[in-house]
């Protein structure tokens, strides 16, 4: 299995190079997600790999997005980060009551970059190996129509789907108010279908203990059903990186 992974790898790195791009310093497990996210068709994962190096390039040349270029989109306090899953895998909380439709659209796209790679940094150990993936929560608790955001949240998950393939293990939406149901299926039409089946909607008590089971005690916060306390997106520090990416 791992000989004939090797094998497809390699050519997807020949197809990548022929389309203009560059492997070089991006390990299996990277080139594996795009593989994933494109059942294993190999002209479509170079194609993506490509859009989504060239997209990087442009609009992340620094390498990572910087709080001072977010900083009305950090003031709303409405993104945590929790630490590590049970399985080890960090833990993105989303307070729908807290969130504004934004004036700024590059802003809000910014932010979803820089949310996105802090998370995801954040469950390195060590270094990136690139197949590292994230849970997320969206809490809809006090979510009236004045923080309804259809556009941003098609986009949050739209950047996932094109930029961040496989890196979402799960996501639970909790506290879903009944009138949302409604928009959920609206954005849900943007959505694919590997997306969708890893989206959660929790709506009874069953479905609350295995959310509960999968974050952890230890890394959900109280007002979930777990022991820990909400840690700010920003108030959330990184362990230094023991070397650059695979």
């Amino acid at each position: 299995m791992e000989e004939s992974q090797d094998l497809v790898v390699a050519q997807m790195r020949r197809s990548v190079q022929q389309l203009g791009g560059d492997t070089e310093g991006y390990g299996n497990p990277t080139l594996m997600r795009f593989l994933i996210a494109r059942s294993m068709d190999l002209e479509k994962a170079a194609k993506m790999f490509v859009q989504w190096q060239q997209w990087r390039i442009a609009f992340v040349p620094g390498g990572r997005i910087p709080e001072s270029e977010v900083q009305n989109e950090l003031g709303c306090e409405k993104i945590y980060l929790q630490g590590l899953s049970k399985k080890g895998l960090p833990v993105v909380i989303v307070k729908g009551g807290k969130h504004y439709p934004s004036k700024d659209q590059l802003q809000f796209k910014k932010f979803i970059v820089h949310l996105l790679d802090k998370t995801i940094e954040s469950g390195f150990k060590g270094q990136e190996i690139g197949n590292e993936k994230l849970v997320g929560i969206i809490d809809l608790q006090h979510i009236y129509l004045r923080n309804l955001d259809t556009r941003g949240l098609i986009t949050g998950f739209q950047f996932l789907q094109a930029y961040y393939p496989e890196r979402l293990s799960k996501a639970f939406l909790v506290n879903m108010p009944r009138f949302f149901v409604h928009v959920w299926r609206f954005v849900s039409r943007f959505l694919e279908k590997a997306t969708l089946e890893k989206i959660v909607v929790v709506t009874n008590d069953e479905e609350q203990r295995d959310f509960v089971a999968e974050i952890g005690e230890e890394t959900l916060p109280e007002e979930y059903g777990g022991r820990a306390k909400l840690i700010l997106l920003q108030d959330f520090h990184l362990t230094p990186l023991n070397s650059t990416m695979e």
